[in-house]
């Protein structure tokens, strides 16, 4: 694939992954635009794309881990102390993404091929960004503002991680529902997006796991400059959308997010139906 290209897809991928507004989507218009200019080796083998995927979730880990690098930390000192019989706050933060993260990875091993056989479907991806987002309004406009992530108890990150299983269909957007699912429970803005980061690394973890073993049975290991090159652009795009996305939200609303979303849900549509796509 041509370097510009697989720039433009890690980018994407990039700035889209952690922002509640479903990557999905964007690589969809992301390829049909690719093909409406006719742009050369577009399309990319089956071995390409899992190098691509491989490298951007590789990418897009390290810049969610080094923007959170003091929960992480905090955590992984709590359960080093719960080892030893003492119990603190950063254990409980490690216990609650734990639990918010179990529903998913049963739904996601045993479902992966039924959603890429029959779920990944533009106009199944235009109905959920559209819909999907009207509920992160909805949740943002009458959820209260009262809850911060010490206050979160066992049963509330369950209800997060069940709401996380929607994300396996394409569009919804995992941490658009994540975060829908906090607000909805009334946790601050800010904090529905901390908490939904977090349940991003073991999701981003599995999910390039089941990549790179698809990778390792296609026989073609070859991790070279292209993929060392999408996975730091998706570093770098990743880092700064999760500052920007963090800095809006201790002082502002998901509105934008949901305009956005509605447009861009809008236009797939638009373009499904009407025989564009």
């Amino acid at each position: 694939m041509p370097l510009l290209l697989l720039a433009i897809l890690a980018l994407v991928q990039g700035i889209t992954e952690f922002l509640p507004i479903s990557s999905s989507g964007h690589l969809v218009l992301t390829w049909e635009i690719f093909d409406a200019l006719g742009a050369a080796g577009a399309r990319a083998s089956e071995a390409e794309r899992l190098d691509l995927d491989v490298a951007v979730h590789l990418g897009t880990l390290l810049a969610v881990c080094l923007y959170f690098w003091r929960d992480i930390g905090q955590m992984l000192v709590g359960l080093l102390r719960l080892i030893a019989g003492r119990r603190d706050p950063g254990a409980r933060l490690a216990g609650l993404v734990l639990i918010a993260s179990v529903p998913v990875v049963p739904v996601g091993f045993f479902g992966k091929d039924l959603v890429l056989a029959v779920l990944r479907d533009v106009t199944v991806i235009g109905w959920t960004t559209l819909c999907f987002g009207i509920l992160l309004g909805l949740a943002d406009r009458f959820g209260m503002l009262i809850n911060r992530l010490e206050h979160m108890g066992w049963g509330q990150a369950l209800l997060v991680g069940l709401a996380q299983v929607l994300a396996l269909v394409p569009g919804t957007s995992r941490s658009g529902i994540t975060m829908t699912a906090a607000r909805m429970l009334g946790f601050e803005r800010a904090e529905a997006a901390r908490f939904s980061l977090l349940l991003a690394i073991p999701a981003i973890l599995g999910a390039g796991s089941l990549a790179g073993l698809d990778l390792y049975e296609s026989g073609d290991m070859s991790l070279g400059r292209d993929a060392l090159l999408a996975a730091m652009l998706a570093f770098a795009a990743a880092l700064l959308a999760i500052a920007a996305m963090m800095a809006w939200l201790r002082r502002a609303s998901f509105a934008p997010f949901v305009v956005y979303r509605i447009l861009l849900g809008g236009l797939l549509l638009a373009l499904a139906y009407g025989g564009v796509l």
